[in-house]
């Protein structure tokens, strides 16, 4: 198993940003356009524990259908969301929130997997880390630059 851990501050209120990610939509706005990222639930969607919400991206420009389900729901403290189906054999992705001075301090921590059983490593090693570490860096930029 993998684990991918990310902190990143952002300059506005917990309540402000956890309202942020209880809005699917915006998803898109975080998601790398490279990866052509589309909801394929029918919005709105209420987030909540059991939701699930399918979606169509593309990983190094192989097309997924990828479903997620919350697993885990605490407003305004934490959510987890689990690959059900997609390109990866585990995706489990947990976001913690935390307020200090105004701020909102966001926790990412992933355990993933990819496929290629034996060749996991290799694979993992020559596409798939440099791919979540990109994805995550994206996300931070945008969120610091959407939350000004």
């Amino acid at each position: 198993m993998h684990i991918l851990t990310k902190t990143t501050v952002i300059n506005k209120p917990l309540s402000e940003v956890f309202e942020f990610f209880s809005n699917a939509e915006n998803l898109n706005k975080i998601t790398p356009p490279d990866m052509q990222f589309k909801i394929l639930t029918p919005l709105p969607i209420i987030i909540k524990k059991g939701t699930l919400i399918d979606y169509k991206i593309k990983v190094n420009g192989i097309p997924f259908n990828w479903q997620t389900e919350i697993s885990e729901w605490e407003p305004n403290k934490r959510f987890v969301d689990k690959q059900l189906k997609g390109p990866y054999r585990v995706w489990i992705h947990e976001h913690t929130f935390e307020e200090k001075d105004g701020k909102t301090i966001m926790n990412d921590h992933v355990q993933f997997l990819s496929p290629g059983w034996f060749l996991e490593p290799i694979i993992n090693k020559l596409f798939i880390e440099k791919k979540v570490k990109g994805i995550f860096a994206y996300r931070e930029k945008i969120l610091t630059n959407l939350f000004k």
